[in-house]
Order: C-alpha cells, then sequence, then structure tokens
C-alpha cells in the first residue's frame, strides 16, 4: 500500500512518517529523495513510480510530500492524509529550524503557501497538535486493511 501524507512545511508530516514506518514497517521517501534510484531525474522518476505501483500490492511505501508538484507521483489508489497546522505553528517550528529568528520574507513565504493542500483529496486530515499521533496511526492502519 502506498501512504501519501500531504501538508506543508513543519506540520508534523515527517513525525507522523516515522510513527506509521514502524506500525507498519514501511519504506519511507520524502520529497525528491527518488533521485536517489538513479543518477538521470527522468530515470529515477520512472523507477519511483514503478516502486509505487508495485508497493500497491505489497510492502507499505510512506510518501512525505510538501511541494504540489510531486502530487502526481501518488498512483490513485494511494491512501492519501492531509496534515495541517495553524500558521502561527508553523512559522514558529519553521523558525527553531532555522536558529530562531523567523526572516520577514521567510514568514511572508510561509503566509503565502499556508492553505495550499487544504483543498487536495484525502482519506483522513490529520490537525497537527489536535490529534494523538498513537490513534491517528492505529486508524490508518485499520482503514487501510480495510480497503
Amino acid at each position: 500500500m502506498v501512504i501519501g501524507i500531504i501538508g506543508e512545511s513543519c506540520t508534523g508530516k515527517s513525525t507522523l512518517a516515522e510513527k506509521l514506518k514502524d506500525l507498519l514497517h514501511a519504506e519511507v521517501y520524502t520529497g525528491k529523495d527518488y533521485l536517489r534510484l538513479a543518477k538521470n531525474e527522468a530515470t529515477a522518476k520512472k523507477l519511483f513510480q514503478k516502486r509505487l505501483d508495485e508497493a500497491s500490492d505489497g510492502q507499505s511505501v510512506i510518501y512525505v510530500i510538501s511541494e504540489k508538484e510531486h502530487l502526481p507521483l501518488l498512483p490513485q489508489k494511494a491512501f492519501r492524509v492531509l496534515v495541517t497546522a495553524d500558521l502561527d505553528v508553523i512559522q514558529e517550528r519553521f523558525a527553531q529550524r532555522i536558529g530562531g529568528e523567523l526572516p520577514a520574507p521567510v514568514a511572508a513565504m510561509l503566509e503565502k503557501k499556508h492553505g495550499c493542500f487544504d483543498h487536495e483529496a484525502h482519506d483522513i486530515h490529520v490537525v497537527s497538535g489536535q490529534s494523538d499521533l498513537d490513534e491517528v496511526c492505529v486508524s490508518i492502519r485499520n482503514r487501510i486493511n480495510e480497503r
């Protein structure tokens, strides 16, 4: 099964992916990690899509997506998890990542991108800081097993 974890930067996607990885014994790819599959980007993308298609019937693969350009890589029957957070939470987490102060241009960029995934199709919606991730992981596993 392919699980797509979709959302903006600093919403908790990677944390969720790590918990799911342990629960489902899954392989995790983030963003352009697929480039490690080949030296040529086009070839790597084809190999990755093949890997995702094969995972639909076998071992679970989790694909963490924070850029809209990567959404088309998800197979149609992928289980999609939308992860969101309030803008102030995203900005605070981003500031911590870069060592403290959030420069005005970065804050403006985060504000502009905020909500960009909100209308994407999804099977489950996780709101960072409002959902117990252990419960979310069990719910995802159960829903995947029902398919």
